[in-house]
């Protein structure tokens, strides 16, 4: 892949990466046009150091190797001055390690904890196992649930995950039953008939995507969405779209950056994020607005770094680890941007916040 011809030579140059393709491209488009915002709004100011910004999206959800080599290969141009947005989890540790401290990275997710920190990455939100504890405590104290089954995907970021959640759970909550599924799951009788699954008082799903659409579809349909809960960090507004209305009873997920719809500045911004897609776009999800933050936090810390040298903008955290810029406050904790994290409930096809952690 080549960067788009026809830019200003002294342009700042920033990678995008979204999923496009497989179960976790439900979240891609919101993530996309999140972005077109935020690079808009960018770019009405200041621009980044005082350049316009340009962005380049790529697939951030085809195979680590294919994603190592893209990355690498616009990098390798030299004009590529940092990544951000949101990859697929098996997909960063290869932008990582593509990156290797050449350009900064800005992911709009938590870290979890599974890949070492690297120089100029950065992340935003927390573990998603602390963000699961948030949730399932939270429901403890509202409903008395403290019996969980974890249904995930089988593949490599949740067989890691599942441990590290099981030890942040204990000793106040424990783990009945563990099912892992195939990415792109059609069928899920075997854990919708397993007994154990009964003596659970809730769900955790680490299924991607439209695998937790599906999901969802089939345990209302097995009847039991009105007798257990379901939570996790992977569930977003586009996930209650596709599973449909009837599919997201009792849905309460931890997140960080979900927007608050009864926050006036979040309102304002999906107003805005409305209007510069002419009242036609996918929703502002919780992925797009981490990957929408993603660009705006980067562009937060370059500029009080005065430069996208990933060792320059360290010393700047070190000295000033809470940023204000035009979009807002940013607190950086280590490699980290730390926000309180809300309990939502699903209602309907959308969010609604019942509080703050």
């Amino acid at each position: 892949m080549t960067l788009p011809s026809g830019r200003h030579h002294d342009a700042v140059e920033i990678v995008n990466i979204a999923p496009l393709h497989g179960a976790g491209a439900i979240i891609g488009p919101s993530c996309v046009a999140a972005a077109n915002l935020a690079v808009a709004e960018i770019n009405s100011g200041t621009g980044i150091l005082g350049c316009e910004v340009c962005v380049t999206t790529i697939d951030g959800g085809g195979p680590p190797q294919r994603v190592y080599d893209e990355v690498s290969a616009l990098l390798a141009t030299g004009m590529v001055h940092a990544v951000t947005g949101i990859p697929m989890p098996e997909n960063r540790a290869a932008i990582m390690r593509a990156a290797a401290g050449r350009a900064p990275c800005l992911f709009g997710v938590g870290h979890d904890g599974l890949a070492a920190e690297e120089p100029g990455v950065f992340m935003i939100g927390e573990h998603p196992g602390i963000q699961t504890l948030v949730a399932v405590d939270w429901l403890y104290r509202e409903f008395g649930a403290r019996r969980w089954a974890v249904v995930a995907s089988d593949y490599l970021w949740s067989r890691r995950i599942a441990p590290a959640l099981r030890e942040v759970l204990a000793p106040r909550h424990s783990v009945v039953a563990e099912h892992f599924v195939p990415i792109g799951a059609e069928d899920f009788d075997a854990v919708l008939d397993d007994p154990r699954l009964d003596a659970a008082d809730g769900v955790i799903l680490l299924l991607i995507g439209a695998d937790a659409a599906r999901f969802n579809r089939a345990f209302t349909a097995a009847g039991r969405a009105d007798r257990q809960f379901r939570t996790g960090p992977t569930i977003d507004e586009n996930v209650l779209l596709a599973g449909g209305l009837d599919a997201n009873r009792n849905i309460y997920v931890p997140s960080s950056v979900i927007p608050d719809r009864r926050s006036a500045g979040h309102r304002d911004l999906l107003d805005r994020y409305l209007r510069l897609h002419h009242g036609f776009a996918p929703a502002f999800s919780r992925f797009a607005n981490g990957a929408y933050r993603s660009l705006h936090a980067l562009r937060t810390a370059v500029d009080t770094a005065g430069s996208f040298e990933t060792a320059r903008i360290h010393r700047a955290l070190a000295d000033r680890p809470v940023l204000e810029g035009p979009s807002g406050e940013f607190t950086f904790r280590g490699d980290q941007i730390v926000q309180p994290t809300f309990v939502a409930r699903a209602a309907g096809v959308d969010f609604e916040t019942l509080t703050v952690a």
